[in-house]
């Protein structure tokens, strides 16, 4: 079974190209999240959960909701992050993560993908996004073939910084960056609600036809890249960037 969470599109995009590999069945963390559902998860299969990478870890509001769902049957897990470098000391979280909920630790591993946190760094064009995304379709289609098989992932090197980004940089990120307060809507704006129902963590309402943001927010940019009329902004730090969807 294969469980993805995905603001833009990148760990949709490889979740599908997973599930297509091995055959094995999706379910969305955004749509469990955003619904408050902890349903049991029970599967003959392993559990391949896909992820991002913010700031060298799995997104928090991810590891909580695996903390409060129960899964059944097999209980081998592995471990997708997509990045726009490197996953940092991950792994070492992950292995706490699944020690908790009794499950065996298949490993994990990191894909780049085409950066789209715009709240701090520029996202490539179409085209360069394109080619970023096929170039990584040799490592999908590995790491499809080693769950498959019913291998582990070989161990991920971790370096100093590594394990510094994953601790000390992952805590800052949390306190001082992950912030909704940033984002505003422009003018142009219709009103039309979609970033209301992108939002995984329900942050966002439609007050006198402008989305207005609340205080519990995990920075996916899935609001402010996928606004149909490109109306919202980040303060400063997203005007004239390109908004970025996964391409294919």
């Amino acid at each position: 079974m294969i469980l993805y969470f995905s603001g833009t599109g990148n760990s949709a995009y490889i979740a599908r190209r997973v599930a297509e590999l091995t055959g094995d069945s999706l379910i969305s963390m955004n749509d469990r999240i955003q619904g408050h559902d902890f349903t049991d998860i029970e599967t003959d299969n392993s559990l391949v959960f896909v992820v991002p990478a913010y700031a060298w870890r799995i997104p928090r509001v991810v590891e909580a909701w695996i903390d409060k769902t129960r899964f059944r049957g097999n209980l081998q897990a592995y471990f997708i992050m997509n990045c726009g470098g490197n996953i940092g000391n991950a792994g070492k979280y992950i292995k706490k993560l699944c020690d908790r909920k009794k499950m065996t630790y298949m490993g994990v591993t990191g894909i780049i993908m085409p950066e789209n946190y715009i709240a701090l760094y520029e996202a490539p064009d179409k085209a360069k996004a394109r080619q970023i995304v096929e170039k990584a379709e040799p490592l999908i289609m590995s790491a499809a073939e080693i769950i498959h098989r019913g291998m582990a992932f070989p161990e991920y090197k971790y370096k100093v910084a590594d394990r510094l980004n994953s601790s000390v940089v992952n805590s800052v990120f949390y306190q001082f960056i992950v912030k909704a307060k940033k984002f505003r809507a422009l003018d142009n704006c219709t009103g039309c609600g979609k970033c209301v129902k992108e939002c995984p963590l329900n942050n966002i309402r439609i007050a006198d036809n402008k989305p207005v943001w609340g205080k519990n927010c995990t920075h996916c940019m899935a609001c402010i890249c996928k606004c149909p009329a490109e109306a919202i902004e980040y303060g400063k730090n997203s005007v004239g960037k390109e908004r970025y969807q996964c391409p294919l």
